[in-house]
Protein backbone atom coordinates (compact mmCIF):
# COMPACT_ATOMS: atom_id res chain seq x y z
CA UNK A 1 0.00 0.00 0.00
CA UNK A 2 2.92 2.88 0.98
CA UNK A 3 4.47 1.88 -2.47
CA UNK A 4 1.56 2.00 -4.41
CA UNK A 5 1.07 5.54 -1.97
CA UNK A 6 4.54 6.38 -3.25
CA UNK A 7 3.88 6.12 -6.49
CA UNK A 8 0.56 7.67 -6.90
CA UNK A 9 2.55 10.87 -5.45
CA UNK A 10 5.30 10.93 -7.10
CA UNK A 11 3.79 10.46 -10.42
CA UNK A 12 0.83 12.84 -10.21
CA UNK A 13 3.99 15.63 -9.00
CA UNK A 14 4.96 14.63 -12.95
CA UNK A 15 1.53 14.91 -14.34
CA UNK A 16 1.10 18.17 -12.46
CA UNK A 17 4.23 19.54 -13.53
CA UNK A 18 3.84 18.65 -17.59
CA UNK A 19 0.24 20.12 -17.38
CA UNK A 20 1.16 23.43 -15.53
CA UNK A 21 4.15 23.77 -18.46
CA UNK A 22 1.09 23.13 -21.07
CA UNK A 23 2.90 20.29 -22.16
CA UNK A 24 0.77 17.75 -24.68
CA UNK A 25 -0.31 14.68 -23.05
CA UNK A 26 0.39 16.05 -19.58
CA UNK A 27 -1.08 13.61 -17.82
CA UNK A 28 0.38 10.19 -19.16
CA UNK A 29 4.00 11.82 -20.01
CA UNK A 30 4.61 13.64 -17.13
CA UNK A 31 3.91 10.64 -14.46
CA UNK A 32 5.48 8.65 -17.69
CA UNK A 33 8.71 10.96 -17.04
CA UNK A 34 8.27 11.11 -13.40
CA UNK A 35 8.21 7.17 -12.99
CA UNK A 36 11.21 6.57 -15.15
CA UNK A 37 13.27 9.91 -13.20
CA UNK A 38 12.36 8.62 -10.02
CA UNK A 39 13.18 4.78 -10.11
CA UNK A 40 16.59 5.89 -12.45
CA UNK A 41 17.78 8.25 -9.87
CA UNK A 42 16.94 7.92 -6.69
CA UNK A 43 16.50 4.30 -7.16
CA UNK A 44 13.44 3.73 -5.12
CA UNK A 45 11.32 1.14 -6.35
CA UNK A 46 7.66 1.72 -7.77
CA UNK A 47 4.07 -0.20 -8.25
CA UNK A 48 1.40 -0.50 -10.35
CA UNK A 49 -0.78 -2.91 -10.45
CA UNK A 50 -1.98 -4.68 -13.95
CA UNK A 51 -5.34 -4.32 -13.03
CA UNK A 52 -5.26 -0.39 -12.89
CA UNK A 53 -3.38 -0.24 -16.07
CA UNK A 54 -6.13 -2.61 -17.90
CA UNK A 55 -8.47 -0.37 -16.34
CA UNK A 56 -6.98 2.24 -18.30
CA UNK A 57 -7.38 0.88 -21.28
CA UNK A 58 -10.71 0.37 -20.89
CA UNK A 59 -11.46 4.07 -20.38
CA UNK A 60 -9.41 5.20 -23.65
CA UNK A 61 -11.05 2.31 -25.85
CA UNK A 62 -14.45 3.42 -24.77
CA UNK A 63 -13.49 7.07 -25.43
CA UNK A 64 -12.26 6.74 -28.68
CA UNK A 65 -14.41 4.51 -29.82
CA UNK A 66 -17.25 6.92 -29.89
CA UNK A 67 -15.37 9.10 -32.32
CA UNK A 68 -16.74 6.64 -34.78
CA UNK A 69 -20.01 7.80 -35.90
CA UNK A 70 -22.12 7.06 -38.84
CA UNK A 71 -20.60 9.77 -41.20
CA UNK A 72 -16.82 8.41 -40.09
CA UNK A 73 -18.03 5.20 -41.39
CA UNK A 74 -19.55 6.79 -44.62
CA UNK A 75 -16.26 8.29 -45.13
CA UNK A 76 -13.73 5.26 -44.76
CA UNK A 77 -16.87 3.91 -47.37
CA UNK A 78 -16.07 6.30 -49.95
CA UNK A 79 -12.21 6.48 -49.58
CA UNK A 80 -11.30 2.93 -48.38
CA UNK A 81 -8.82 2.62 -51.76
CA UNK A 82 -6.84 5.82 -50.75
CA UNK A 83 -7.05 4.88 -47.05
CA UNK A 84 -5.42 1.73 -47.61
CA UNK A 85 -2.91 2.63 -50.31
CA UNK A 86 -1.73 5.45 -47.65
CA UNK A 87 -2.20 3.19 -44.53
CA UNK A 88 0.04 0.70 -46.30
CA UNK A 89 2.77 3.06 -47.49
CA UNK A 90 2.80 4.44 -44.13
CA UNK A 91 3.70 0.81 -42.63
CA UNK A 92 6.34 0.14 -45.21
CA UNK A 93 8.15 3.35 -44.94
CA UNK A 94 7.99 2.78 -40.82
CA UNK A 95 9.41 -1.31 -41.60
CA UNK A 96 12.33 0.40 -44.22
CA UNK A 97 13.18 3.10 -41.16
CA UNK A 98 13.12 0.00 -38.44
CA UNK A 99 15.56 -1.84 -40.39
CA UNK A 100 18.09 1.33 -40.85
CA UNK A 101 17.70 1.80 -37.32
CA UNK A 102 18.46 -1.44 -36.31
CA UNK A 103 21.41 -1.64 -38.09
CA UNK A 104 22.11 2.04 -37.15
CA UNK A 105 22.27 0.95 -33.40
CA UNK A 106 22.07 -2.06 -33.21
CA UNK A 107 19.13 -3.35 -31.32
CA UNK A 108 16.81 -6.23 -32.66
CA UNK A 109 14.51 -5.60 -35.35
CA UNK A 110 11.60 -6.42 -33.61
CA UNK A 111 12.15 -4.00 -31.27
CA UNK A 112 12.80 -1.34 -34.30
CA UNK A 113 9.70 -2.21 -36.03
CA UNK A 114 7.27 -2.28 -33.38
CA UNK A 115 8.61 0.94 -32.34
CA UNK A 116 8.87 2.00 -35.49
CA UNK A 117 4.55 1.80 -36.48
CA UNK A 118 2.10 4.47 -35.84
CA UNK A 119 0.06 2.27 -34.14
CA UNK A 120 -0.46 4.28 -30.75
CA UNK A 121 2.20 4.31 -27.67
CA UNK A 122 0.29 2.05 -25.46
CA UNK A 123 -1.38 -0.05 -27.81
CA UNK A 124 2.76 -0.68 -29.86
CA UNK A 125 4.16 -0.72 -26.12
CA UNK A 126 1.53 -3.89 -25.28
CA UNK A 127 2.16 -5.68 -28.12
CA UNK A 128 5.65 -5.76 -27.35
CA UNK A 129 5.34 -7.90 -24.18
CA UNK A 130 3.67 -10.68 -26.55
CA UNK A 131 6.70 -10.59 -29.08
CA UNK A 132 9.88 -12.47 -28.16
CA UNK A 133 12.86 -10.20 -28.88
CA UNK A 134 10.76 -6.82 -28.92
CA UNK A 135 12.18 -5.06 -25.80
CA UNK A 136 9.22 -3.15 -24.49
CA UNK A 137 11.15 -0.55 -23.06
CA UNK A 138 12.88 0.65 -26.04
CA UNK A 139 9.66 0.20 -27.85
CA UNK A 140 8.15 3.28 -24.94
CA UNK A 141 10.86 5.21 -26.04
CA UNK A 142 11.22 5.37 -29.41
CA UNK A 143 7.09 5.78 -29.74
CA UNK A 144 7.36 8.52 -27.06
CA UNK A 145 9.86 9.94 -29.31
CA UNK A 146 8.11 9.43 -32.17
CA UNK A 147 4.74 10.85 -30.80
CA UNK A 148 6.58 14.35 -28.77
CA UNK A 149 7.65 14.47 -32.93
CA UNK A 150 4.37 14.64 -34.56
CA UNK A 151 2.32 16.68 -32.00
CA UNK A 152 4.88 19.51 -31.73
CA UNK A 153 6.05 19.38 -35.47
CA UNK A 154 3.11 18.48 -37.95
CA UNK A 155 0.34 21.13 -36.07
CA UNK A 156 2.76 23.96 -36.33
CA UNK A 157 3.47 22.84 -39.94
CA UNK A 158 -0.38 22.46 -41.07
CA UNK A 159 -0.81 25.28 -39.45
CA UNK A 160 1.74 27.56 -40.46
CA UNK A 161 2.96 25.97 -43.70
CA UNK A 162 -0.16 24.34 -45.06
CA UNK A 163 -3.21 26.39 -44.35
CA UNK A 164 -3.83 28.45 -47.53
CA UNK A 165 -4.65 31.40 -45.73
CA UNK A 166 -7.79 29.63 -44.02
CA UNK A 167 -9.32 30.31 -40.04
CA UNK A 168 -6.48 29.63 -37.38
CA UNK A 169 -6.46 29.37 -34.21
CA UNK A 170 -9.30 27.57 -33.39
CA UNK A 171 -10.17 25.60 -30.04
CA UNK A 172 -12.06 23.15 -30.81
CA UNK A 173 -13.74 20.86 -33.03
CA UNK A 174 -16.46 21.73 -35.39
CA UNK A 175 -19.82 20.73 -34.32
CA UNK A 176 -21.12 17.63 -36.64
CA UNK A 177 -24.59 17.71 -37.78
CA UNK A 178 -27.21 15.22 -36.46
CA UNK A 179 -26.77 11.88 -37.40
CA UNK A 180 -30.03 9.71 -38.72
CA UNK A 181 -31.77 7.78 -36.00
CA UNK A 182 -30.55 3.74 -36.12
CA UNK A 183 -31.31 0.97 -34.99
CA UNK A 184 -30.21 1.37 -31.61
CA UNK A 185 -32.02 4.68 -31.33
CA UNK A 186 -34.35 3.43 -28.48
CA UNK A 187 -31.64 3.34 -26.12
CA UNK A 188 -31.13 7.02 -25.80
CA UNK A 189 -33.96 7.47 -23.94
CA UNK A 190 -32.76 5.44 -21.33
CA UNK A 191 -31.99 7.31 -17.75
CA UNK A 192 -28.35 7.79 -17.55
CA UNK A 193 -27.51 6.27 -14.84
CA UNK A 194 -28.92 2.81 -16.50
CA UNK A 195 -27.21 4.15 -19.90
CA UNK A 196 -24.06 4.70 -17.85
CA UNK A 197 -24.29 1.46 -16.06
CA UNK A 198 -25.16 -1.11 -19.09
CA UNK A 199 -22.12 0.51 -21.16
CA UNK A 200 -20.03 -0.09 -18.39
CA UNK A 201 -21.09 -3.83 -18.65
CA UNK A 202 -20.84 -4.21 -22.14
CA UNK A 203 -18.02 -2.56 -22.50
CA UNK A 204 -15.99 -5.03 -19.36
CA UNK A 205 -17.82 -8.12 -21.22
CA UNK A 206 -16.44 -6.95 -24.51
CA UNK A 207 -12.77 -6.86 -22.71
CA UNK A 208 -13.47 -10.29 -21.66
CA UNK A 209 -14.65 -11.50 -24.58
CA UNK A 210 -11.55 -10.04 -25.99
CA UNK A 211 -9.12 -11.35 -23.60
CA UNK A 212 -10.47 -15.28 -24.48
CA UNK A 213 -10.39 -14.50 -27.99
CA UNK A 214 -6.67 -13.69 -27.76
CA UNK A 215 -7.56 -10.58 -29.77
CA UNK A 216 -4.31 -8.03 -29.46
CA UNK A 217 -4.41 -5.34 -26.55
CA UNK A 218 -7.77 -7.09 -25.79
CA UNK A 219 -8.36 -4.75 -23.24
CA UNK A 220 -8.27 -1.43 -25.36
CA UNK A 221 -9.91 -3.36 -28.53
CA UNK A 222 -13.38 -4.58 -26.58
CA UNK A 223 -14.78 -1.47 -25.40
CA UNK A 224 -13.61 0.13 -28.85
CA UNK A 225 -15.64 -2.29 -30.69
CA UNK A 226 -18.98 -1.82 -28.17
CA UNK A 227 -17.89 2.58 -27.98
CA UNK A 228 -18.32 2.62 -31.66
CA UNK A 229 -21.19 0.14 -32.49
CA UNK A 230 -23.55 2.07 -29.79
CA UNK A 231 -22.76 5.36 -31.68
CA UNK A 232 -22.84 4.08 -35.03
CA UNK A 233 -26.06 2.46 -33.89
CA UNK A 234 -27.74 5.88 -32.78
CA UNK A 235 -27.43 5.19 -29.09
CA UNK A 236 -25.91 7.87 -27.88
CA UNK A 237 -23.93 6.60 -25.18
CA UNK A 238 -22.97 9.12 -22.15
CA UNK A 239 -18.98 9.92 -22.94
CA UNK A 240 -16.64 9.44 -19.94
CA UNK A 241 -15.53 12.80 -17.98
CA UNK A 242 -12.52 14.42 -18.70
CA UNK A 243 -11.31 13.50 -15.16
CA UNK A 244 -11.88 9.81 -15.86
CA UNK A 245 -9.72 10.01 -19.45
CA UNK A 246 -7.01 11.96 -17.27
CA UNK A 247 -6.94 9.13 -14.63
CA UNK A 248 -6.97 6.32 -17.61
CA UNK A 249 -3.79 8.68 -19.09
CA UNK A 250 -2.20 8.73 -15.63
CA UNK A 251 -2.45 5.50 -15.14
CA UNK A 252 -1.08 4.46 -18.68
CA UNK A 253 1.95 6.93 -18.17
CA UNK A 254 2.98 4.94 -14.59
CA UNK A 255 2.75 1.60 -16.89
CA UNK A 256 4.80 2.66 -18.91
CA UNK A 257 7.35 4.92 -17.34
CA UNK A 258 7.81 1.61 -15.52
CA UNK A 259 8.39 -0.21 -18.31
CA UNK A 260 11.47 1.40 -19.10
CA UNK A 261 14.72 0.52 -17.32
CA UNK A 262 17.56 3.51 -18.05
CA UNK A 263 20.19 0.95 -16.48
CA UNK A 264 19.06 -1.26 -19.29
CA UNK A 265 18.95 1.14 -21.79
CA UNK A 266 22.42 2.30 -21.50
CA UNK A 267 22.66 3.41 -25.30
CA UNK A 268 19.52 5.62 -25.17
CA UNK A 269 21.88 8.89 -26.38
CA UNK A 270 22.98 6.92 -29.24
CA UNK A 271 19.59 6.13 -30.04
CA UNK A 272 18.21 9.21 -29.75
CA UNK A 273 19.43 10.99 -32.86
CA UNK A 274 18.35 7.83 -34.27
CA UNK A 275 14.38 7.83 -33.20
CA UNK A 276 14.16 11.67 -33.90
CA UNK A 277 15.73 11.08 -37.42
CA UNK A 278 13.33 8.24 -38.23
CA UNK A 279 10.09 10.25 -37.08
CA UNK A 280 10.81 12.98 -39.09
CA UNK A 281 11.60 11.16 -42.01
CA UNK A 282 8.39 9.30 -41.46
CA UNK A 283 6.40 12.89 -41.11
CA UNK A 284 8.15 14.20 -44.38
CA UNK A 285 7.10 10.71 -46.33
CA UNK A 286 3.37 11.56 -45.24
CA UNK A 287 3.80 14.88 -46.63
CA UNK A 288 4.80 12.90 -50.26
CA UNK A 289 1.43 11.06 -49.64
CA UNK A 290 -0.84 14.14 -48.78
CA UNK A 291 0.36 15.75 -52.03
CA UNK A 292 -0.01 12.63 -54.17
CA UNK A 293 -3.55 12.36 -52.24
CA UNK A 294 -4.11 16.08 -53.54
CA UNK A 295 -3.94 15.59 -56.72
CA UNK A 296 -5.84 12.72 -57.06
CA UNK A 297 -8.78 14.10 -55.05
CA UNK A 298 -10.29 17.00 -54.51
CA UNK A 299 -8.58 17.57 -50.96
CA UNK A 300 -6.52 20.02 -49.96
CA UNK A 301 -2.87 19.36 -48.71
CA UNK A 302 -3.61 20.20 -44.82
CA UNK A 303 -6.04 17.58 -45.26
CA UNK A 304 -4.66 15.06 -46.57
CA UNK A 305 -0.96 15.80 -44.30
CA UNK A 306 -3.13 15.60 -41.52
CA UNK A 307 -5.16 12.47 -42.47
CA UNK A 308 -2.36 10.64 -42.84
CA UNK A 309 -0.10 11.73 -40.22
CA UNK A 310 1.38 9.39 -37.70
CA UNK A 311 -0.22 11.05 -35.01
CA UNK A 312 -3.41 10.50 -32.57
CA UNK A 313 -6.69 10.92 -33.50
CA UNK A 314 -7.77 13.23 -31.39
CA UNK A 315 -4.36 15.61 -32.23
CA UNK A 316 -5.21 15.37 -35.79
CA UNK A 317 -8.91 16.01 -35.45
CA UNK A 318 -8.09 19.35 -33.68
CA UNK A 319 -5.84 20.83 -35.33
CA UNK A 320 -7.76 20.15 -38.70
CA UNK A 321 -10.76 22.30 -36.87
CA UNK A 322 -7.97 25.18 -36.64
CA UNK A 323 -7.00 25.21 -40.36
CA UNK A 324 -10.23 24.38 -41.66
CA UNK A 325 -9.82 21.36 -42.83
CA UNK A 326 -11.90 18.55 -43.58
CA UNK A 327 -12.16 17.41 -39.69
CA UNK A 328 -14.71 14.07 -41.19
CA UNK A 329 -12.06 12.84 -43.63
CA UNK A 330 -9.11 12.97 -40.83
CA UNK A 331 -10.96 11.52 -37.83
CA UNK A 332 -12.25 8.75 -40.30
CA UNK A 333 -8.40 8.44 -42.34
CA UNK A 334 -6.69 8.48 -38.55
CA UNK A 335 -9.53 5.78 -37.30
CA UNK A 336 -8.73 3.71 -40.29
CA UNK A 337 -4.87 3.39 -40.08
CA UNK A 338 -5.15 2.80 -35.73
CA UNK A 339 -7.63 0.05 -36.51
CA UNK A 340 -6.03 -1.21 -39.59
CA UNK A 341 -2.85 -1.93 -37.14
CA UNK A 342 -4.63 -2.84 -34.15
CA UNK A 343 -6.43 -5.62 -35.96
CA UNK A 344 -4.12 -6.66 -38.88
CA UNK A 345 -0.79 -5.51 -37.94
CA UNK A 346 0.45 -7.42 -34.43
CA UNK A 347 -0.84 -10.55 -36.79
CA UNK A 348 1.64 -10.00 -39.04
CA UNK A 349 4.69 -9.16 -36.85
CA UNK A 350 3.55 -12.44 -34.51
CA UNK A 351 3.73 -14.18 -37.54
CA UNK A 352 7.18 -12.86 -38.87
CA UNK A 353 8.90 -13.23 -35.63
CA UNK A 354 7.17 -15.43 -33.62
CA UNK A 355 6.09 -17.77 -36.64
CA UNK A 356 9.94 -17.88 -37.78
CA UNK A 357 11.21 -18.95 -34.19
CA UNK A 358 8.98 -21.66 -33.92
CA UNK A 359 10.08 -22.56 -37.06
CA UNK A 360 13.36 -22.14 -37.14
CA UNK A 361 13.12 -24.08 -33.30
CA UNK A 362 11.63 -27.28 -35.62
Amino acid sequence: MLKLLETIVVTGVGGALFAWLHVPLAWMLGPLTAALLWTAFVRRPLYWPASLRNAGLVALGYGLGLSFTVDSARQIGSQLPFMLGATALTIAFSLIFAFALSRGTGISFPTSAVGNIPGGLSQMVVLAEEIPDADPGVVTFLQTIRLLTVIFVVPFFAVHGLSDGVRQGAAALPVAPAEAAGPLAWAAGLPQPVMAAGVLALALLAAWAAVRLKLPTPWFLGPIIVAAALTAGGAEPPHPPNELILAAQWSLGIHLGLGIRLNALSGWRRLLPYAIVSSAALIACSLGIAWIMSLAQPVSIATGFLSVSPGGMTEMGVTAGAVGADVSMVVAFQMFRILFILFLVPYALRWMFCGRQTLSGQ
